[in-house]
């Protein structure tokens, strides 16, 4: 039975306070949504979807940034922003891959700095197993630092029990701070 409802964006928002990047009232702020103005570095990366995918606003990008991220891209292009759940123990991971085609799923990111294997542990690789019963077989990030384009790469044989356990660990945080969770969407009822 589903007893949470979580998104891979919440889930490596904890992977980061696990790692002391933030600390537990801004973790308990991201569970909650308080509203935060949306930076610049979150908007480029809207709009670098929407430049590669819809070829809105192509003109604050580098058209050589451009033609590589499209490069990457599945063809043929079978659906962009699909929705896709999976279901893990008591949880139900969901979100949205950007594009989908035949076998591959892409996710387009934006970085201020880029190390390879950067998304081996993102919670977003559950997509992959969301998206099997579609015939997805891998999962590309597409990324770019605004010099140039990177891509990794993962597929069904991966190893999720990082991130598994994170998720258990996470569920522990959200039992134990039931009384601080304003926003209840995360506990399904």
């Amino acid at each position: 039975m589903v007893r949470y409802r979580l998104y891979p964006t919440l889930l490596n928002t904890f992977a980061r306070y696990q790692r002391g990047y933030m600390n537990e009232q801004e973790l308990l702020d991201s569970i909650n949504r308080v509203p935060v103005p949306q930076t610049e570095a979150q908007a480029r990366g809207v709009s670098f979807e929407e430049a590669v995918i819809k070829g809105t606003d192509e003109e604050y990008f580098d058209a050589e940034i451009l033609r590589k991220a499209r490069a990457l891209l599945p063809r043929p292009m079978v659906a962009t922003q699909v929705y896709c759940q999976y279901e893990l123990d008591e949880v139900l991971l969901y979100g949205y891959v950007d594009v989908i085609g035949r076998t591959l799923a892409v996710d387009l990111k934006t970085t201020g700095s880029y190390s390879p294997g950067r998304f081996v542990y993102n919670h977003q690789n559950f997509y992959l197993l969301a998206l099997r019963s579609k015939g997805i077989r891998s999962l590309r990030y597409v990324i770019t630092d605004s010099k140039d384009v990177y891509q990794e790469d993962y597929n069904l044989d991966m190893d999720f029990s990082r991130q598994e356990q994170q998720i258990r660990a996470f569920c522990d945080f959200l039992e134990s701070h039931r009384e601080l969770i304003t926003d209840k969407k995360v506990f399904v009822e």
